[in-house]
């Protein structure tokens, strides 16, 4: 079993294609691409964290949802985003949450559909996983953006995230928000 993470998939949106400047012809191909993605990495014993907008917020045809949800492997976990309709929450969930701390491979992880400056475990080498902002930014040395927009419209483990979250810059912010500082030795790091 492996955990895989991703966000803002907006299935069903076409103005997201031409926002993102998205290399699709219509939503349909969109919509096929990234399902068929999903369907190359995970397998269905696997763990699947949606951070967020798995399809656009006015989608009320509830079984087009269902289909791209029964099409997509693997035990799905829902962190709510600004575009997850009541609809799309009352799909079939493994687990739903605003904000959940979790564990992948010893490294503490902070999932979310918003970027966060403090999050829990931000002063003790934690994670922070995000989406919302789509190809906008990457994020920083603890906070990285698990979109599909970043990662080539395909979802992402943790190995790639940390070898990522390595190249990018300390947040500038990071020491306004956390009592008595942090270290860089204190951030996230690749395993070996």
């Amino acid at each position: 079993m492996a955990n895989w993470y991703s966000a803002d998939l907006h299935l069903g949106q076409r103005r997201i294609i031409r926002f993102c400047n998205r290399p699709f012809a219509d939503t349909d191909d969109m919509d096929a691409a990234l399902i068929a993605a999903f369907q190359e990495c995970v397998r269905p014993d696997d763990d699947l964290w949606f951070l967020g907008d798995f399809s656009f917020g006015k989608n009320d045809n509830a079984e087009q949802l269902a289909r791209w949800f029964k099409a997509i492997p693997g035990n799905k976990h829902l962190v709510i985003g600004n575009h997850d309709t009541d609809l799309v929450q009352a799909l079939p969930w493994t687990s739903t949450h605003d904000l959940v701390s979790i564990t992948d491979q010893g490294q503490s992880l902070a999932l979310c559909h918003f970027p966060m400056l403090a999050f829990p475990g931000s002063g003790r080498a934690a994670l922070q996983l995000f989406g919302h902002v789509h190809d906008l930014w990457p994020g920083s040395r603890n906070s990285v953006n698990v979109g599909v927009d970043q990662w080539n419209y395909r979802p992402v483990q943790l190995d790639d995230l940390l070898r990522r979250a390595a190249t990018l810059p300390v947040n500038a912010h990071l020491n306004d928000v956390e009592f008595g500082g942090i270290e860089a030795t204190e951030m996230p790091r690749p395993r070996a």
